[in-house]
């Protein structure tokens, strides 16, 4: 009995292989199931008795569906969604290689040594990112998960080249012995460890601006071809959607809080501003354009302009009052002539070559040219109060093109980007308090303040300067000097004009010429 219950088993068995051999060419799936349905029945007929009805091979689709607990629901859940990180990661990484190959071989991605350097690659790459990103940033609403997400990650794989821009500080190491040795150890470099994180604060207080316009529902925006319009289409601003306001004006608490977020992202634009100027002030200039410059001021100036600035009595105001600065081309083309002028006349005042062979000697003496320089420096000082969203000149141009500091290209480009952004941001804040002030025509408190807006703001309050206060001073103490022309000329170049530009510029004015 026992003997035949074994050689039952056997053929069993036998039958097991040669089922498991014939079916060796089906998918792995498959074939594990059917192996599975197989085994357990043959298990089941060799240990019950000889009545035991005949083997019946189930197909896995045609069979009841298997009862899955809730832990292993669980677990497959999260096995899931650690497969899809997986993928992403690889995906990150993927494009990641693919931007950092393009900025090593500079943009020229042929490979034939033609690309620029890595610092005005990087630059260019902030740039485009920003633009791609922001660009369709018209109104004053929460950006896209999707868009803030990749603004996020892109933005952190550019500034991770900071990391390894480091500089050589002095450290102490403590030797086995007990005796301390003075070593040299690595840092990252002082101006990108302070402005950098500086830097992701602002960019984080934009975005948390643009997210406080979440819940607002007093103001909402109509397309340019919409019939609402009723006639009052801004043909300035064509391209930004017009504001609707309700008829009876916004709420005083929708008029607070607009004024309070413009507040803080005039906070922003300012930082980002001080910061851009820095870094470009402390940029080299290239020699190309130290190259294209004329031999002297007066050449770069022009006769009449030179005469103005050179008169014995100088007035800043009635010297910009004379000039034409009609349009944004005039500006610039003034604004380029006045720093090439400083740098010509900064250039001889160092070389001190009073030789008339050398290329920059003139029969102006250096106080003179002191001076002059000293003059420059104001008109260009008043024009970037007056008119902060100008294109770039054409010597910051210059040095951004040719600047090699991968350092001060992330700066400058981060900076320049934050500025734009701050800048666009505010117009649209002014946008709605224009309608709002069309609307209800009617004075109010906040109407009051307009004067301390971003329209308002200058060079000289971001920089901490208080020309109201130093020319009240100046006129008091004024009564008691000598009757001196230069002490004269100094207090008058003292000025107080503050002029908004928010009305006279239509949109963000971010640099139209990289390379």
């Amino acid at each position: 009995m026992v003997r035949a219950s074994e050689q039952e088993q056997e053929t069993y068995r036998s039958r097991l292989f040669n089922f498991k051999w014939r079916n060796n060419d089906n998918n792995s799936a498959t074939r594990h199931n059917k192996s599975l349905s197989v085994e357990t029945g043959l298990d089941e007929a060799a240990t019950g008795s000889h009545d035991a009805e005949p083997l019946t091979i189930i197909h896995p689709s045609q069979g009841p569906p298997l009862s899955r607990s809730a832990a292993d629901e669980a677990v497959l859940a999260a096995l899931a969604a650690s497969q899809a990180r997986e993928r992403q990661l690889l995906a990150d990484m993927e494009q990641m290689k693919e931007r950092f190959s393009k900025l090593l071989l500079g943009e020229d991605n042929s490979g034939g040594g033609k690309g620029v350097s890595s610092a005005l690659a990087l630059s260019n790459a902030i740039t485009n990112l920003a633009a791609s990103v922001f660009g369709e940033q018209r109104r004053l609403e929460p950006m896209p998960a999707e868009r803030r997400a990749r603004w996020r990650k892109e933005i952190d794989w550019l500034l991770s080249v900071t990391d390894y821009v480091v500089e050589f500080a002095p450290s102490q190491q403590k030797n086995k012995d007990g005796t301390n040795m003075e070593i040299m150890t690595t840092r990252q470099r002082t101006d990108l460890h302070m402005n950098i994180p500086a830097l992701k604060k602002l960019d984080a207080m934009l975005i948390d601006c643009l997210e406080n316009f979440k819940d607002q529902s007093e103001f909402s925006y109509v397309s340019k071809d919409s019939p609402d319009l009723d006639g009052k289409r801004n043909d300035e601003k064509w391209w930004i959607p017009t504001v609707k306001v309700p008829p009876d004006g916004l709420s005083e608490a929708s008029r607070r809080f607009l004024q309070y977020q413009k507040d803080c992202v005039n906070q922003v634009l300012k930082a980002a501003m001080a910061i851009n100027a820095q870094v470009l002030f402390e940029m080299e200039i290239p020699e190309s354009y130290i190259d294209s410059l004329p031999k002297n001021g007066r050449a770069s100036l022009g006769d009449q302009m030179y005469k103005n600035i050179t008169v014995d009595f100088f007035d800043p105001d009635q010297f910009l009052s004379s000039m034409d600065m009609s349009s944004e081309h005039k500006i610039v083309d003034l604004k380029n002539r006045i720093e090439a002028s400083i740098i010509i006349w900064k250039r001889k005042m160092v070389y001190k070559d009073n030789k008339s062979s050398a290329p920059w000697a003139s029969g102006v003496s250096l106080e003179k040219r002191e001076v002059f320089e000293e003059r420059a420096e104001t008109i260009l000082l008043i024009l970037k109060q007056r008119y902060p969203g100008i294109s770039q000149s054409s010597l910051d141009i210059s040095k951004i093109q040719f600047n090699e500091d991968v350092g001060q290209a992330v700066l400058e480009s981060y900076s320049r980007i934050l500025e734009s952004l701050a800048y666009t941001v505010l117009s649209r804040i002014d946008d709605v308090l224009e309608a709002d002030r069309a609307g209800n025509k009617r004075n109010t408190p906040l109407e009051a303040e307009e004067e301390t807006l971003v329209g308002s703001m200058t060079l000289s309050d971001f920089m901490g300067w208080d020309f109201d206060q130093a020319a009240n001073a100046a006129l008091e103490s004024k009564k008691d000097l000598p009757d001196d022309p230069l002490i004269k000329e100094k207090l008058s170049v003292v000025t107080t004009k503050k002029t908004s530009y928010l009305e006279t510029l239509g949109g963000v004015k971010s640099p139209t010429a990289r390379h």
